[in-house]
């Protein structure tokens, strides 16, 4: 019986730390950002591009670093080369015009050498060195740019998370008072002061409640989840958000520090470096240093004269490639770098005037949907006073039922209400911080 007794401790003791590890951690916004920018795979992709980038530009650059390749190869002349010499090159006397058909060189011919080639001007060479450094500048931009929407990402779905667990609240509120309620008809039919159509009126209402509690549950474990997924932790981990919900205001400095600014201009920084590139293939030419250092072997297989010998070669210079004329292609693709810069300075005036609109308008929705809080509190407070009310009266014969749902309807919506105009306000602060690029400050 002692042993039974200490085995039901130890399994107590196993429960009860259990418990304790299942508890629910409670992780604030600037938690989950935090964890995200290490853990959410979506900014680990961007951060490797990052890395593709930097080794573009190292590639870019490698291309003034000297080349040195080794070559060789062997040749067997079946039949060897035939020349046509002037028979009057030996012959003074021979009429001109007249050639002799003559065969040179030996069947077996090895050539091996070691080929060095350094750039010592190109332009297209200094052109992609510098495609490669503002390449990079755009991909750090975009970046930025994806983890400011990783950032809005989780912002929204802690926010949704937040306000549903405000719902739950006050539906477990409002089937508390339901139940409260039901006990009082129960009590007032046992007595013969209510029928029974207004006991099942309350029952009805209870279970409508409970089937929204349910439903909301339901997608607050949703939206949890998918917080998860975006923070980039495993879906086991049992998390749950902070209940109150910051509704402060920040003045937002729009410098002109926008991302999507940010990315245009960069983009027409590389637009005019590759048409700066294009007019200066059009006329500079291009000077490599190069130099060969190897043998050459002449071997002949026939006896007695059978031999293989080596000789050496090796020289150094310099090689100039100057473009004279290829078709008007470069004017061709001179013509498209300018449209496409004209594009890109349209499309920068058009993300200005269009961002200018939209900050307007998120900042006159915000200041909106602040004052319809404050209200709807209000509203909230006066309905619970007219519902508590309401249920003395009601319990003192004064009021029906039919007045108790209705000031219990009047709770709900003013509920309700509130927490649209919260949603209106976080929705609206979250758009503005994300417009004007101070998403990061939160």
């Amino acid at each position: 019986m002692l042993v039974n007794t200490h085995k039901l401790i130890f399994i107590l003791l196993i429960f009860i730390g259990w418990n304790t590890v299942q508890a629910q951690e409670v992780w604030t916004l600037n938690q989950c950002i935090d964890t995200a920018q290490v853990y959410n795979k979506t900014l680990q992709i961007n951060r490797n591009h990052i890395s593709i980038g930097e080794q573009r530009e190292k590639e870019a650059k490698a291309n003034l670093i000297p080349k040195v390749t080794a070559n060789a190869d062997y040749k067997y002349f079946m039949e060897l080369p035939t020349q046509l010499m002037p028979m009057n090159a030996l012959n003074s006397q021979a009429p001109e015009g007249q050639f002799r058909d003559l065969q040179f060189g030996v069947p077996h011919n090895i050539n091996a050498n070691v080929q060095l080639t350094m750039p010592l001007y190109n332009p297209q060479v200094y052109g992609a060195i510098e495609n490669s450094k503002i390449a990079n500048e755009l991909t750090q931009l975009q970046y930025q740019k994806s983890e400011e929407q990783v950032l809005f990402d989780i912002t929204t779905l802690y926010y949704n998370a937040q306000i549903l667990k405000h719902q739950l609240d006050f539906l477990e509120s409002n089937l508390i008072n339901t139940h409260k309620l039901l006990k009082n008809m129960e009590l007032l039919k046992e007595q013969l002061l209510a029928i029974g159509t207004d006991v099942s009126k309350v029952k009805l209402q209870a279970e409508q409640l409970s089937t929204q509690r349910e439903n909301a549950n339901n997608k607050y474990i949703s939206i949890l989840n998918a917080l998860k997924l975006n923070i980039g932790i495993s879906l086991e981990r049992n998390i749950t958000v902070v209940s109150e919900i910051e509704q402060k205001i920040v003045a937002e400095n729009n410098t002109g520090d926008i991302l999507d600014l940010k990315i245009i201009q960069t983009q027409n920084k590389l637009l005019n470096i590759e048409l700066n590139t294009l007019n200066k293939s059009r006329f500079l030419p291009s000077l490599n240093l190069i130099a060969s250092y190897g043998t050459t072997g002449f071997g002949y297989d026939k006896t007695p004269n059978d031999f293989l010998k080596f000789y050496p070669i090796g020289f150094a210079g310099l090689q100039l490639s100057y473009p004279l004329f290829n078709g008007t292609v470069t004017q061709r693709k001179i013509n498209q770098k300018k449209l496409e810069i004209s594009n890109n300075v349209l499309q920068a005036q058009l993300i200005g005037d269009k961002n200018k609109m939209e900050i307007e308008n998120a900042i006159r929705q915000r200041t909106i949907a602040q004052n319809t809080i404050a209200n709807t509190e209000n509203q909230i407070d006066l309905a619970k006073t007219i519902y508590e009310q309401t249920i003395l009266q009601q319990k003192q014969g004064t009021a029906s039922l039919t007045d108790v749902l209705l000031a219990d309807n009047a709770l709900r919506e003013a509920q309700q209400n509130y927490l649209n105009a919260v949603i209106d306000f976080l929705k609206a602060d979250l758009e503005l911080k994300k417009i004007t690029g101070t998403i990061k400050n939160k």
